[in-house]
């Protein structure tokens, strides 16, 4: 069951769902105006946040900002009577995703080349059902690398970082409450005959994160996590994407390599990252 969670008298944000891939939303609730973050994967999504707001007084927004293109953060988007804000890449990619058809035979269609992903394909049947009737709408202002909105007392910092998730990818930084909403940036290629993280992309990204001053990161497919937390997932990215280079993406040498460095067998989520990183070195080369 998704919740309404209050991070601060700024901040709040509604829980994922797995199941149908909803992600987090987020809210930010300056003196002026109110804040929306990503649109949300469907127009019921969408509609439920903005009905949990009004339940617990929060300001229905004005704003919403798009964090990048893919559906599970779009779609809602035809629901919402507010200024739709994005990145000229976030624009491009949904401009091709208009004259699709969402039937079960042309999401199927679309998988078997390579365009879509099972993954995607099967949360958008059971998010939507048989009645299917989506409409990409596409944001009404664009940016190129930066903008920054004043919501009064509170700004927003919505800044391209990139990655290996979604080349179009930003992150809104909320400078007063320290929160840095990552959305998926930091999270695995899905898009790729092999889902993968790349060095180069990895080291990249992370570099732009650490130059942002921040006590809380928000990850869209889980939670918001302190500074510790998101501190030891960078330095784990971190080790993986050295050792690969390293030892040019053998999966054996890297694993034995990290355990030294932990000095224990390595759990499930690292073999998951060791396997994307070896993906992506051997796409790379």
């Amino acid at each position: 069951m998704q919740t309404l969670e209050k991070i601060s008298n700024r901040f709040w944000y509604q829980t994922p769902v797995s199941e149908t891939d909803r992600p987090i939303l987020g809210v930010v609730i300056g003196d002026k105006r109110t804040l929306m973050i990503d649109a949300g994967n469907s127009e019921a999504h969408a509609r439920y946040f903005l009905s949990e707001l009004e339940k617990n007084n929060i300001p229905e927004p004005s704003l919403v900002v798009l964090t990048h293109w893919h559906w599970d953060h779009i779609f809602g988007l035809s629901a919402l009577d507010m200024i739709s804000i994005a990145s000229k890449q976030t624009k491009d990619e949904m401009e091709k995703l208009v004259s699709f058809e969402w039937t079960d035979e042309a999401l199927d269609e679309r998988v078997k080349s390579g365009v879509e992903i099972e993954f995607c394909s099967t949360a958008i049947k059971k998010e939507f059902g048989s009645e299917r009737n989506i409409t990409i709408t596409l944001p009404e202002v664009t940016f190129d690398k930066r903008i920054d909105i004043d919501l009064g007392e509170v700004t927003c910092q919505i800044e391209h970082v990139g990655g290996d998730h979604a080349q179009d990818s930003v992150i809104v930084y909320i400078k007063e409450e320290k929160i840095l909403f990552l959305a998926d940036a930091i999270y695995a290629n899905l898009y790729s005959s092999k889902n993968n993280l790349t060095v180069k992309g990895t080291l990249q990204l992370l570099d732009k994160l650490d130059q942002f001053d921040a006590e809380t990161y928000v990850l869209s497919h889980w939670k918001p996590v302190s500074k510790d937390e998101y501190q030891q997932e960078a330095k784990m990215l971190r080790n993986f994407a050295n050792l690969t280079e390293q030892f040019e993406g053998r999966f054996d040498d890297i694993k034995a390599a990290y355990q030294t460095i932990v000095n224990r067998d390595l759990n499930e989520d690292e073999l998951e990252t060791l396997g994307y990183f070896v993906n992506g070195f051997e796409l790379e080369n």
